[in-house]
């Protein structure tokens, strides 16, 4: 347990690890509210990236997460329920170290079911604002970050690190966060570092230290950059395998770069929804089945799924031969049954053997690149409106992370 003064919004909460059942993930839970709602770590619900990276979902938040993350990430912890009594997790000196101590005192364990992991098949680069990263294919997660300020303490400063739990512990855990003394009025005045002290930040005057104890290394400020493009990558949902070097990061951009990521990169391991399922809400059969794997499922709002494509592809004798190419329009049927699968989760609990999704209606199709044996089609839907037993949803596919089709699409479930 972990607990005290929120570094933004200045409550006192109390941080609580329980474990979670294989295949649950991070959950943070807080139970200060009614119904103790629940937020995960994931793309779709972060809701502010200033100075820190907050989630939120149904009114619900959770601020300044990337520390804890982080710990979460160094020990490769993947199903975990994070207990907060308050907005914010504690800010502790300013470093991941509290978490990371506490998880490791808790001793995770073992609890079977398969870990997803992702990883990079070709390099590419992400660019937000000031912060650029360059991503390539590695065995492990390698980070080489470069921060840069006009600072005397700070000036440039670059380091590498292979991430385990052991170079995490003594390297990284205990660099803390900074800022400078000039900012905190313009901070304070959007409602920011409500709870920053000399004892919880590293606060720097024009020249030197103003506040806080002495640097634990001359580069503390690149480490504590790097401990926090760890936690931002959990919005990955899984464990990244990639050399990635990072300069100038920010929380925008490390977003920015997980998103990238989640497009671009290959899944193993566990999935939200396998082939038997998928065949048990959709009535379509070989060779009309056109979804592989459901990897995501957020209630009734959002849904990820894969199309894996061969050059077995029955549609591949007769379309373009020698020159095969999957046609749009399976394209846009293969979105369409990811999401169906999307709509059919509204019914849960129900019999769905009597049900079917018909589509109605297509807007707004644009096709953006070519798919060709070998590519896997990464599909992403969101619902937009839904009523009665009619929704409207937006959807769209990637290949190595460049989208290649996108429709909005109307449907609905009748009785078959």
């Amino acid at each position: 347990m972990v607990e005290g003064v929120g570094l933004h919004t200045g409550a006192t909460t109390r941080v609580r690890f329980l474990p979670a059942a294989a295949g649950s993930g991070i959950v943070f839970r807080r139970v200060d509210l009614a119904g103790a709602p629940e937020i995960r770590p994931r793309l779709s619900d972060v809701g502010a990236v200033e100075r820190r990276t907050a989630l939120g979902r149904d009114g619900a938040v959770v601020e300044t997460v990337e520390h804890l993350l982080a710990a979460v990430m160094a020990h490769e912890i993947d199903d975990l329920t994070i207990e907060l009594s308050g907005p914010e997790p504690p800010i502790g000196d300013g470093s991941c170290e509290p978490y990371f101590a506490a998880l490791r005192d808790a001793g995770p364990v073992d609890t079977g079911g398969e870990a997803t992991v992702l990883t990079v098949q070709a390099p590419f680069t992400v660019t937000e604002g000031e912060a650029s990263y360059v991503v390539a294919p590695a065995p492990q997660l390698r980070l080489t970050v470069t921060v840069e300020w006009p600072h005397p303490l700070i000036g440039r400063q670059t380091g590498s690190w292979d991430l385990d739990a052991g170079t995490f512990a003594a390297e990284l855990a205990r660099a803390r966060t900074f800022g400078f003394a000039s900012e905190v009025e313009a901070l304070q005045a959007k409602g920011l570092i409500k709870g920053a002290t000399a004892a919880t930040a590293i606060v720097l005057g024009d020249q030197a230290l103003a506040a806080g104890a002495p640097l634990r290394w001359p580069d503390e400020f690149v480490r504590h950059k790097a401990a926090d493009v760890l936690g931002d990558l959990a919005l990955t949902g899984a464990r990244p395998r990639a050399h990635i070097v990072a300069t100038r990061p920010s929380h925008a951009g490390n977003v920015a770069l997980a998103r990238a990521l989640v497009r671009a990169g290959k899944r193993a391991g566990s999935m939200a929804l396998d082939i038997a399922r998928i065949m048990a809400n959709l009535p379509h059969r070989y060779p009309f089945l056109l979804v592989d794997r459901i990897l995501e499922i957020e209630g009734d709002k959002r849904i990820v799924g894969i199309k894996n494509v061969t050059i077995n592809e029955p549609f591949f004798q007769g379309h373009f031969p020698g020159h095969p190419i999957m046609p749009g329009v399976l394209i846009i049927e293969a979105m369409a049954q990811v999401g169906g699968m999307l709509l059919m989760s509204r019914f849960e609990g129900q019999s769905v053997e009597d049900k079917v999704v018909y589509f109605m209606s297509l807007d707004h199709v644009k096709f953006r690149r070519p798919v060709v044996p070998g590519d896997q089609i990464r599909f992403e839907l969101e619902m937009l409106a839904f009523r009665g037993r009619t929704c409207r949803m937006k959807g769209a596919g990637y290949v190595d992370g460049q989208i290649v089709a996108e429709a909005e699409m109307m449907a609905m479930v009748v009785d078959r």
